[in-house]
């Protein structure tokens, strides 16, 4: 899809919605390698869910969504998704986990207990700053196209505001976050929009159960690219199977 193409979408988008393309909401995230996987391996990844699952995928972040993020899914409110490279290279952390884990529950926009669809597969490195990684995030998206990387058109994060909170700028260590398009016509932006798609379903959700990959299934996760699509959802299974987490239940909390 060219950019003009692409503007003129989103216009009808915001048309349908009674909304004004001044009051465009994104769901910017800046993605790098993570949990031991190439950005490359992620992005086949998401296109292999994307095209099994009718073109729904989850992307996986690591913060929580904003209060208002609630509202505009249960509205409908139409918030594109668009994911930009990260400029600068990717943490050791990301690139050499010590444990990876993968997510197998999530909590929906009216606060029930979700098994992950069958061909979504999230993943993320095994501990946090302060001991095991109990919280982890998800975008639930959908595209009718497949996630090609693209370099023609440009972002700029100036153009926007949180939506959430006193509407600030959008600062230096949000690596996701919730905007509103306050000017129509800037020309700047340091970024590219790689990747878009649209939010769907709860939008943000929380997850939960995490379950640590042995080497062997942390193997298996490497060789994901390689399979056809049956045997790659007979991998997605195996790599989600084994005992609910111990501490499952106590940590899925609200979802905002």
């Amino acid at each position: 899809m060219s950019a003009s193409a692409g503007a003129d979408r989103i216009a009808d988008q915001h048309a349908a919605a009674n909304l004004p393309l001044r009051d465009e909401y994104v769901c910017w995230s800046r993605m790098q390698t993570e949990a031991g996987q190439p950005l490359e391996s992620i992005i086949d990844r998401k296109e292999r869910e994307r095209r099994l699952g009718y073109g729904l995928f989850f992307w996986g972040v690591g913060n929580a969504p904003p209060a208002i993020t609630k509202s505009l899914a249960r509205a409908g409110v139409p918030v594109r998704a668009v994911f930009s490279v990260m400029k600068s290279k990717p943490k050791a952390i990301d690139v050499a986990p010590t444990r990876t884990v993968v997510w197998r529950r999530y909590v929906d926009v009216s606060g029930a207990d979700r098994p992950v669809p069958p061909h979504v597969l999230v993943t993320s490195r095994g501990d946090s700053a302060t001991g095991p990684k109990r919280v982890h995030y998800a975008l639930t998206c959908r595209s009718d196209a497949p996630l090609a990387p693209r370099r023609d058109l440009r972002f700029d994060p100036a153009a926007f505001r949180n939506a959430g909170g006193n509407g600030a700028p959008v600062g230096a260590s949000q690596v996701t976050a919730l905007l509103r398009r306050v000017e129509t016509d800037h020309e700047g932006g340091g970024y590219e929009e790689n990747l878009t798609a649209w939010l769907t379903g709860s939008y943000w959700v929380r997850l939960a159960d995490p379950i640590e990959l042995s080497l062997a299934k942390r193997a298996l996760l490497g060789e994901l690219a390689n399979l056809d699509d049956e045997a790659w959802l007979t991998a997605v299974s195996e790599l989600q199977s084994g005992p609910p987490s111990p501490t499952h239940f106590g940590d899925v909390g609200p979802l905002i």
